[in-house]
């Protein structure tokens, strides 16, 4: 298989990999309390990496990790996956599904508001005009598209979904000055994350799960945390340009609305279909910016 085409594939597997976890995110929560997800999740996905870690031959890089680094990734794990998956289940706990899915989606947004304070980057009148398209996006879905009289679903959830996207911005950058071996760092992220979950799952004391209750929080662990991300990483190394296979992620909340549509039985708006569009598309031109100028 040539190199393209294996890019091609396992972009895709990225991408329906997490189409789904909106959908599983929603049937974890309706068996488990937003703890007992994260734990369990956490601990799958710390288990898996380390699994990656090994068969891709970058386990000895783990002894590699200077004592500066770890405590950078402990810092970070408090914003993924400690903060940011608390944040996001409570958010999907209030909401329904689409909505969260598609206001969560904000944080590329953010990423662009926050790398200007952080990063000392210059924002351009027309990357401006970008954002305000995806902020009129977010403002149709949480409205329900009823612009001239404002009444959201749920406030405090609204509130939730555009915080984690901040709290992901915020990961995403910091995470981006850090020039280990991406696999790596997550797998130091994930380990301490799930150290600092436990510890609020003992804290709290209320850990009571069944088998069958397990297996969506395996799955989140497994296809939206760690194996997802293997994904588009070897994606990424295959691929001829990143061009070639970035696109294909938009793809991922369309998918996410369907499946939510098919397996929770939830009825699309019309309004979460046109905000999601703004929000894509101020995206989009907010990239298609850049690299003109």
């Amino acid at each position: 298989m040539k190199k393209q085409s294996k890019a091609t594939l396992f972009a895709i597997l990225a991408v329906l990999s997490w189409s789904t976890v909106a959908t599983a995110f929603k049937i974890g929560l309706s068996t488990l309390n937003l703890l007992e997800l994260l734990f369990i999740a956490s601990i799958s996905s710390t288990l898996a990496l380390f699994v990656i870690l090994i068969f891709s031959g970058k386990i000895l890089l783990l002894k590699e990790t200077k004592p500066k680094e770890l405590f950078s990734s402990i810092l970070l794990s408090l914003l993924n996956p400690f903060g940011y998956y608390l944040i996001l289940f409570k958010a999907y706990d209030l909401l329904p599904a689409q909505e969260a899915l598609t206001l969560n989606y904000t944080w590329a947004i953010v990423v662009v508001l926050l790398s200007i304070p952080i990063l000392k980057q210059r924002i351009r009148p027309l990357e401006f005009l970008a954002l305000l398209v995806s902020f009129f996006g977010v403002v149709i879905i949480a409205t329900h598209g009823n612009l001239f009289d404002i009444k959201l679903s749920n406030s405090l959830g609204v509130f939730l979904a555009i915080i984690s996207s901040l709290v992901w911005a915020l990961f995403w950058i910091f995470n981006l000055k850090d020039k280990r071996d991406s696999l790596v760092k997550l797998f130091w992220n994930f380990l301490f994350g799930s150290i600092f979950i436990s510890l609020l799952v003992i804290y709290y004391g209320e850990f009571s799960i069944n088998w069958t209750s397990l297996l969506p929080a395996i799955y989140i662990g497994l296809f939206e945390m760690s194996v997802a991300f293997y994904f588009w990483l070897s994606a990424l190394k295959y691929s001829e340009s990143t061009v070639k296979v970035s696109n294909l992620i938009y793809l991922s909340p369309f998918l996410s609305l369907f499946i939510i549509n098919i397996v929770l039985g939830e009825q699309v708006l019309i309004s979460t279909f046109i905000g999601l569009a703004l929000i894509i598309s101020g995206i989009i031109l907010q990239q298609i910016v850049k690299k003109l100028f």
